[in-house]
């Protein structure tokens, strides 16, 4: 409670607010006007994140996407060993709320799926950058990541798409 005090006062102070949402509950509001983006990943228009190290790429889904999607209740991933096409369905996410295919940011070989999410798929929803990862690919086009967003760009995409619903 202390925390949503503080955080309303602070969005006050700096005339921060979620306009678009005027109906939603504080703590919903200030989840959603502070979507957690980090630096250094490439982001998807459809909510999907990137970091690129070396010869592989992990995936999953953004902080964005999970805070829309409310509590995940379960996550289809695909078999090791199968492909990844860019813009195209690898997998799905249950929430509460809803089923949503989940989009391959780039193409390449799964060569890794994280099977912890068949037992704690709330993983995605605690920790959408580090545990709740989803796959990994060794990327077959890696120019395919010059295509995606930056952390700013995704930042304001999030804000703009948002305002518009």
């Amino acid at each position: 409670m202390a925390l949503r005090m503080w955080a309303s006062s602070t969005a006050n102070a700096l005339r921060i607010s979620c306009a678009s949402k005027p109906h939603l509950s504080l703590a919903f509001s200030f989840s959603r006007c502070f979507s957690t983006v980090l630096d250094g990943l490439k982001y998807s228009s459809s909510h999907e994140w990137v970091k690129h190290d070396g010869s592989v790429a992990t995936i999953g889904i953004t902080d964005h996407a999970q805070d829309h999607l409310g509590e995940v209740v379960f996550v289809e991933l695909p078999e090791p060993g199968g492909s990844a096409t860019q813009g195209k369905g690898f997998g799905a996410v249950e929430s509460v709320k809803a089923t949503s295919d989940v989009n391959s940011p780039i193409s390449g070989e799964i060569v890794e799926v994280n099977s912890k999410l068949s037992e704690a798929p709330g993983l995605i929803n605690s920790s959408s950058y580090e545990e709740g990862w989803m796959i990994k690919v060794k990327p077959s086009s890696p120019s395919e990541l010059e295509s995606l967003m930056g952390s700013k760009e995704y930042a304001k995409f999030c804000e703009e798409e948002d305002a518009s619903h």
